[in-house]
């Protein structure tokens, strides 16, 4: 440390002059005029430590006795130091002391606009020091000196907000002298007495804030004279009170060091009341009455105000007159009186006797006090609480009864938080009451959820801010952080471990957890921790009744009070449409074997468990029931995931049961647990499904899907039953080693199936409109086959966009009707599509002039009738094989309904749909490749071309009777072994497209319907003139139509979509 220093020039003994400095660590010597000058070249080699000085000689017995603090010169405060280098702290130096004088600049303001502000500075300063410190802290001496320079807050808010200069509204300066027993370290105390000064004190009207910068705390070197006797007392009637001590001592000024404060005066009061009037709220008008009375001298305050109306016995009743409209009734009132007028208690009681005693009378009413019992009480202070909210960390100092502290808050520091020493009329005791910390921010991070002790009092805020925060985050995140992840589940356990929980709580404990798990958040590390804590909460809530469900989406607990005797068993029902909607959970006291078609989870109990019902509560127990929507906690080795590559995967939702302070395993077979899930992904021929249950002890206290003591039933592709011999989380695993493609391949060929579908039902429908509105295309026989087979395709294409929307509305009666129909239309498309071959040989390889009467109309009895036919047996067998199959996850995530009415029956499919396609199919390309041959010697007759054009025109012409066939649906019986994703992709595309390509083939590459199109929808220079002839394409006769003209119609057909192009070029030309 060091900075120039110089002392006053006197003769007889050299002092440091006033403002002088003096320099550490440096050899100093005093000249002749008695200044002090530093010794150059003999600069201090070493340290200094516990540095001492005093204004007068001591000899070294003197110094002996002397602590590190007893200089009378030099302060220890380390503001008073300046220093160039960093400060070494060694903790190997001890500086005990007792004796400290406190120096501090204070703002005062008034708290409210009535109230005493009479009170001396000193008085209030003795007040704040007392309530703020220790026992082991006494007040000696105090000064205030008024007012101060420079200007303090409280005069810097006068001025810039025009605040009135009143007599609460004050600076002044003061120092006191205060005594540390027992002796601490200087710097100690310096820095707790600064931080207690530095907390703004409140009284009931005034508030007290210390200048920080303004605080010295000094070790001087002995304490001014303090009392140590116990003030005199004064007996009076009924009481004993305390009265003002003598003045110790006096200080230069006259003022008195060591001044007495009373503490306020506080009584309990209960009247019997005569009320007589109309008024509709009496009560209000007595407590009106009692606080105008009191509380107008300024001196009182009025609180717990209790009235409660009712005779009492031997009570005085008011000898007045009523009239017939009024009124007369009489109350009880009790209340808390607080008086801070600094007189004796008998004038107090003097005063609250003769101010209520007297007969109050207003307009309306009239009010008798009949009997009144005054009574002394002697609160304590509310104690100095450190409590740790959801707004920040806040140190609540000792407090006055009925004073309401105020703090800073923590966010934003602008702003202050309250809490009220509160004052109970039950008991006349004080308590905390809960702060008010509506200008406060709570916090706003998980993280500094760490920084909060959970309590009984503030587990439901806790619980309201992690449901917040959660939204929060996973409003701009799509998961959780882990370590966020970790301090969420951890509060919520404490929350589970500090309080009981009640049905409110619990509910907003399961909708943090169902916000956590439909998201993306990875919850298997903490999985475990989860499971434990709502089976703990479940098992400890508080039920108003003997049943309770709490759910939210993708989660539900049910839980219920049952007695062993008269049990005759449970069953727990949920019904979930999506992991993203609530499930419906219904519970019956009774066992229902049979399976429910629409739950997707039920787990029932047999009545031979009341064995396992432990008498609880009113004799009986907690059985607990709960539903997962998701399959995010139960993460195992076993089931296919991103890391495993397993081959099973869990192919249900997830159930449980447990019996509180039972462990249930070890069933025999008329006991065991039953259990029915229902598939998300319908089961095909050939796989393999497992009852499993979630064994806890697995994969390293992990957890893991076991088997052992499950027996699997499979009820149906969409059902499977488990008999099971304990309790436990059970679900349904599925082989999916043959699963043909993955869950991406899966949404992408989702997207291609309606996009294609969409496609083919525009230019189908375009086909349709094109053929039925000009009446010379449709002469012909290929080109009414053309019609019907667009048509079926139309209402097949038509039907597949609308199955998910029709399903989505989940009506049993309305689903059966779409699946019916759209299984008709598939069936009738592929009936034309045989019907077209079968022309097609008629006309190309059996020719032969034969007449045959109605031909179209028995191809449409065969085409539309055959089919019907299908259907309708089908209907009449089993009404049930059409249904719906669902898979809400991979629906929910690619955001695309896989919810399809369709034939749920596999029998009824293999024969219906499959065999009958592959037949037709078959079929079809026995005479497609016969038609080929016919064609191509038909072609060998006439002069050979030998161009490439001709080889192209031949491909486009097989290209056309495929699609018209249908020969694309080939690829479907393909779609297995490397290549089986490809084959599916062109599988889709091909026959997704395929009304697209006979627009393409049959309508725009076709001459005579470009020539129909310019003729009737073109204008100007495009548009052709009707022409009387017409092209070959028409031949026959109308009235007598026979294959033979058939014949000619379907060769030029072919042979029109093979010229195409030259024909569109010679219209280039002309």
């Amino acid at each position: 440390m060091r900075s120039e220093a110089s002392f006053a020039n006197v003769t007889a003994l050299q002092h440091l002059g006033q403002n002088g400095t003096l320099t550490l660590g440096m050899s100093h010597y005093v000249d002749a005029s008695g200044a002090v000058k530093v010794e150059k070249g003999n600069n201090l080699i070493g340290a200094i430590g516990q540095f001492r000085m005093w204004s007068s000689e001591w000899n070294e017995e003197e110094l002996r006795r002397r602590t590190c603090a007893d200089g009378d010169v030099v302060s220890w405060d380390r503001r008073d130091w300046k220093h160039d280098c960093p400060l070494e702290k060694d903790p190997g130096l001890h500086c005990a002391w007792s004796f400290f004088k406190v120096k501090m600049q204070t703002s005062l303001r008034k708290r409210r606009q009535s109230g005493n502000c009479s009170a001396s500075m000193t008085n209030v300063t003795r007040q704040w020091f007392k309530t703020i410190f220790p026992l082991g802290i006494s007040i000696s001496n105090i000064s205030v000196d008024s007012p101060v320079s420079p200007k303090c807050s409280v005069q810097l808010l006068q001025k810039s907000r025009a605040v009135s200069a009143t007599a609460c509204n004050k600076c002044f300066s003061s120092e006191v002298t205060i005594t540390v027993d027992p002796a601490d370290s200087v710097e100690v105390v310096q820095d707790y007495v600064a931080t207690r000064l530095s907390w703004t004190f409140s009284t009931d009207t005034l508030i007290l804030t210390a200048e920080h910068n303004s605080i010295r705390v000094l070790p001087v070197e002995s304490s001014s004279p303090v009392v140590t006797s116990a003030p005199p007392t004064v007996t009076l009637p009924g009481t004993t009170q305390r009265v003002p001590e003598q003045v110790a001592n006096m200080s230069t000024t006259g003022n008195p060091l060591f001044v007495n404060v009373s503490a306020d005066v506080f009584l309990r009061a209960k009247l019997k009341l005569d009320f007589i009037g109309n008024a509709s709220k009496p009560e209000e008008m007595i407590e009106q009455w009692l606080k105008k009375k009191l509380e107008a001298k300024g001196t009182s305050l009025v609180w717990n105000v209790l009235i409660v109306e009712g005779a009492w016995r031997n009570a005085k009743r008011l000898n007045i007159q009523t009239r017939f409209h009024e009124q007369h009734k009489q109350y009880t009132c009790d209340f808390h009186v607080q008086d801070y007028s600094m007189k004796h208690i008998e004038e107090i009681k003097y005063f609250i006797n003769t101010t209520l005693t007297p007969q109050y009378t207003n307009d309306s009413s009239v009010i008798q006090t009949i009997n009144m019992r005054l009574k002394q009480i002697f609160p304590q202070n509310c104690f100095e609480e450190l409590s740790v909210t959801i707004y920040g960390k806040y140190f609540w100092p000792e407090t006055f009864p009925q004073v309401n502290q105020t703090m800073r808050c923590s966010k934003p520091s602008s702003k202050e938080a309250f809490r009220l020493c509160e004052l109970h009329l039950e008991n006349d005791t004080t308590s905390w009451a809960q702060p008010d910390m509506t200008n406060c921010s709570p916090i706003e991070s998980i993280s500094e959820l760490e920084n909060i002790t959970v309590t009984t009092d503030n587990a439901a805020e806790v619980v309201d801010l992690i449901q917040n925060l959660v939204n929060s985050t996973l409003g701009n995140a799509t998961q959780l952080p882990h370590t966020e992840l970790n301090t969420v589940v951890e509060k919520l356990n404490q929350v589970v471990n500090v309080t009981t929980v009640t049905p409110a709580l619990g509910g907003n404990i399961v909708r943090v957890f169902s916000d956590i798990l439909i998201s993306d958040t990875d919850v298997v590390p903490v999985a475990a921790s989860i499971l434990n804590l709502t089976d703990k909460m479940g098992n400890t809530m508080e039920l108003q009744n003997d049943l309770l469900s709490l759910t939210a989406p993708s989660l539900a607990l049910s839980m219920i009070d049952v007695a062993a005797e008269g049990f005759n068993g449970l069953t727990f029902r949920a019904v979930s449409i999506s992991s993203f909607q609530e499930p419906n959970v219904l519970v019956n006291q009774s066992f229902e074997g049979k399976p429910i078609p629409d739950a997707n989870a039920t787990i029932s109990l047999p009545s031979t468990l009341h064995n396992f019902l432990p008498p609880g509560q009113r004799n009986k127990t907690r059985v607990q029931f709960q539903f997962y929507g998701t399959q995010d906690l139960f993460q195992g080795p076993q089931t296919a995931n991103a890391t495993t590559h397993s081959d099973l995967m869990l192919n249900s939702y997830i159930v449980s049961a447990s019996i509180n302070g039972s462990h249930v395993s070890n069933l025999s077979d008329g006991e065991r647990v039953v259990i029915t899930l229902r598939h998300r992904k319908a089961k095909q021929n050939g796989d393999r499904v497992q009852c499993v249950f979630w064994d806890f002890n697995d994969n390293g206290g992990l957890g893991g899907w076991s088997s052992l003591g499950c027996e699997t039933w499979t009820l149906s592709p969409y059902q499977t039953r488990c008999l099971c011999e304990h309790l436990t989380h059970f679900a349904v695993l599925l082989d999916v080693s043959r699963t043909p493609i993955s869950e991406s391949d899966s949404h992408i060929l989702n997207v291609l199936s309606y996009i294609g579908c969409g496609i083919s039902a525009l230019f189908l429908g375009i086909t349709l409109l094109t053929y039925l509105a000009f009446e010379k295309l449709r002469r012909d026989y290929p080109s009414k086959i053309l019609i019907n087979l667009s048509a079926a395709l139309l209402g097949l294409s038509l039907l597949f966009l609308l199955d998910s929307w029709l399903s989505s509305f989940n009506n049993y009666s309305l689903c059966i009707v779409t699946a019916a129909t759209l299984h008709y239309f598939l069936l009738a498309s592929f009936t034309w599509m045989a019907l077209e071959a079968v022309h097609m040989h008629f006309a190309l390889v059996k020719v032969f002039n034969t007449y045959v009467p109605a031909y179209i109309l028995k191809f449409c009895a065969v085409g539309w009738g055959v089919p019907l036919a299908i259907v309708c047996l089908v209907l009449a067998i089993d009404k049930d094989a059409y249904g719906n199959t669902q898979d809400t996850a991979v629906a929910a995530k690619s955001k695309i309904p896989n919810e399809f009415c369709w034939l749920q029956n596999n029998i009824f499919f293999y024969v219906t749909v499959v065999a009958f396609v592959l037949l037709v199919l078959l079929c079809n390309a026995t005479i497609f490749v016969v038609v080929l041959i016919q064609i191509r010697k038909m072609a060998a007759n006439k002069k050979a071309s030998t161009s490439s054009r001709s080889t192209m025109q031949d491909l486009r012409a097989v290209a056309s009777l495929t699609v018209l066939l249908g020969l694309t649906w080939f690829v479907g019986f393909f779609t297995f072994g490397q290549g089986k994703v490809a084959m599916m992709y062109l599988f889709t595309i091909f026959n997704t497209l395929q009304g697209f390509f006979i627009f393409l083939f049959h309508c725009l590459m076709k001459e005579n319907v470009r020539e129909q199109w310019r003729i009737h929808l073109c204008c100007g220079a495009l548009r052709l003139a009707d022409r009387s002839d017409w092209s070959a394409t028409t031949g026959g006769h109308r009235r007598k139509e026979n294959i033979i003209n058939s014949s000619s119609t379907v060769k030029t057909s072919l042979r029109n979509t093979s010229e195409s192009d030259s024909c569109m070029e010679n219209q280039k030309g002309t």
